[in-house]
């Protein structure tokens, strides 16, 4: 699953080119450059304090906005449920998008890209747990298939725009990584190549356009990927959010594995 991630530290023109076609780069470069002065950004964040994360949505897929992570359904009824289902809908399994309660709306109608320039995972090995940083090969930015929802409160009238990272089976790449022998299978987050990007925000009015929509939703390529070992991201020893946190990392545990001849090879055959 994907609960860490890095949002906001690249150029805005990375954002720009990445999402924008030639005609639009430009433009869409100045919308960045302002919305990022009011954006935070962030090396490391856990998404169990629900940061804001940059988003493209289907009603607006040229306008940067700033989302929660972790999807309110707009049926939640007051303000204390929201806060019960935040730390449970910050990813949603592409499986079940269209059928699960929390989702489904959201699946239909409000689909959008979610960019990171890194997302975090650890690897259990030897009773420790190693986080790796994955990125992109030629460190562009990831756009990430997300649904959002807008929420508001019929007492006090607050409104909250919500979403959350959907997720796959993981390619071999993270099979290696996301390793958790607790968890319910390997998982990863949903890349879209960029051909790919709009067709996730298209509309969606019958059972075909949903079954296109599902078909998008597969593992990214593990070649185009880069993934390494980095300092401890929780408990007292984390090196929280700073750009250190990019620096890989030796482990005594890889170290060993190397020296006993099993050193691993993130792309070796499983």
């Amino acid at each position: 699953m994907c609960y860490d991630a890095e949002s906001g530290t690249k150029l805005a023109l990375k954002y720009a080119q990445h999402r924008g076609d030639e005609g639009t780069v430009k433009a869409l470069t100045r919308q960045l450059e302002l919305f990022r002065m009011d954006f935070p950004a962030y090396y490391h964040v856990s998404g169990f304090v629900h940061p804001p994360l940059m988003v493209f949505t289907n009603q607006q897929p040229l306008v940067p906005q700033a989302f929660t992570w972790g999807l309110i359904p707009a049926w939640s009824k007051n303000a204390v449920e929201p806060k019960k289902l935040w730390h449970n809908t910050l990813n949603a399994r592409a499986e079940s998008i269209f059928e699960k309660p929390a989702f489904k709306q959201s699946a239909i109608h409000k689909r959008c890209i979610i960019y990171l320039d890194a997302f975090y995972e650890h690897r259990h090995l030897n009773k420790k747990k190693i986080p790796y940083r994955i990125t992109m090969n030629d460190q562009s930015p990831m756009a990430i298939a997300g649904l959002w929802e807008e929420w508001q409160d019929k007492t006090s009238g607050e409104k909250l725009q919500t979403v959350s990272i959907v997720t796959t089976e993981a390619n071999a790449l993270m099979q290696k990584i996301h390793n958790n022998a607790g968890a319910e299978g390997p998982r990863m987050p949903v890349i879209l190549p960029k051909e790919k990007q709009d067709e996730w925000l298209i509309d969606c009015h019958n059972q075909t356009d949903e079954e296109h929509l599902k078909s998008l939703l597969i593992p990214f390529d593990e070649n185009a990927l880069t993934a390494y070992p980095v300092a401890k991201l929780r408990g007292k020893e984390a090196i929280g959010n700073t750009i250190e946190v990019e620096k890989e990392v030796k482990y005594a545990e890889i170290e060993n594995e190397k020296h006993k001849g099993k050193q691993f090879n993130l792309f070796d055959e499983t």
